[in-house]
């Protein structure tokens, strides 16, 4: 073969893998998901489909993939109808390297989005719509600039640690010269976080490495890097800047969850127990928390914050 010649690779295309699918793309601050609506259950992608997907140079790109799919047609969302009956859709997410996951906070907005979109449901501005996941039910609420989710209630992973110390784990990350002290939430997913002294130490992070978290939460975990705002609370508003590294993706523009787990964090380290609003920065953009009490007397985060659809498209043979 002369050097002019082009080369020839045998790998599959993304039709061959997945077949005639039509899908949108989505994103809640700059996290970036590939959306498929599937309500008779055609689409059943499995991890090596996801990542093929998921791929931002052989697929479409994602920080991960949602499938839109009646509860019913799935384990987990028979479960959830068990004692919601009326969480009719169930937000079927996959991170981009293909693993399940069991929920994605800037996801589940985007997933409501794209069910309006695709006119599978109705919510005016101001009504609710319960939404099956594999951490329970959301309750996601529109709003006139985006929507607000209920994520339910949060917890210490390490509880004794959390409570007795203020930090349960060591997490040692590219960027910072030394392990740093942390502490482990649970939003229905994993999530560790981690303080920050100031501006450099949050820019000169290497999250392209997965940082070694010691004790692991038993799943893995989304880290957390966040810098508060000095003063922590100005007219009684907390804020923060944060950046993360997902689980299963690496360093995203956004994660909502995370947003949630960073802002209880800091709220325990500052003993501001008492504030219930938070704004945190993230490099999409900005998201809303709200501390709020739920119906059995345990402490509720709300996640508000915008959801953009930018492009539709199909896999289908060229």
């Amino acid at each position: 073969m002369s050097a002019s010649e082009p080369t020839t690779t045998n790998a599959p295309t993304l039709q061959s893998l997945v077949g005639n699918l039509p899908y949108a793309k989505g994103h809640g601050t700059g996290n970036d998901f590939v959306l498929v609506a599937d309500p008779t259950d055609q689409h059943q992608l499995d991890g090596h489909q996801v990542a093929a997907l998921c791929d931002r140079h052989r697929g479409i790109g994602a920080d991960g993939l949602i499938r839109a799919v009646p509860s019913k047609f799935l384990a987990e969302g028979r479960e959830v109808l068990t004692s919601s009956p009326d969480a009719y859709w169930f937000m079927d997410y996959r991170n981009g390297d293909g693993s399940i996951s069991e929920m994605c906070g800037n996801g589940v907005r985007v997933f409501v989005h794209f069910l309006l979109a695709e006119k599978l449901v109705e919510l005016p501005v101001g009504s609710q719509l319960s939404i099956g996941t594999r951490a329970g039910v959301k309750i996601v609420t529109r709003l006139n600039d985006g929507y607000a989710v209920d994520m339910g209630p949060w917890e210490f992973i390490f509880e004794q640690a959390a409570t007795e110390n203020g930090l349960d784990s060591r997490v040692s990350t590219p960027g910072l010269e030394k392990a740093r002290g942390a502490l482990s939430i649970s939003m229905g997913n994993p999530h560790t976080v981690v303080a920050l002294a100031n501006e450099t130490e949050l820019e000169n992070l290497e999250l392209f490495a997965i940082p070694e978290v010691l004790p692991l939460p038993p799943h893995g975990t989304n880290v957390e890097y966040v810098l508060a705002a000095n003063p922590v609370v100005t007219e009684g508003v907390g804020s923060l800047r944060m950046r993360v590294h997902e689980r299963g993706v690496g360093e995203t523009l956004s994660c909502g969850t995370g947003a949630c787990a960073a802002a209880m964090a800091t709220r325990h380290w500052a003993q501001a127990l008492d504030v219930l609003q938070w704004k945190v920065q993230v490099p999409g953009g900005e998201l809303g928390i709200e501390f709020r009490l739920g119906a059995t007397g345990r402490e509720h985060v709300v996640l508000s914050g915008p959801a953009v659809l930018v492009s539709r498209g199909e896999i289908s043979a060229s």
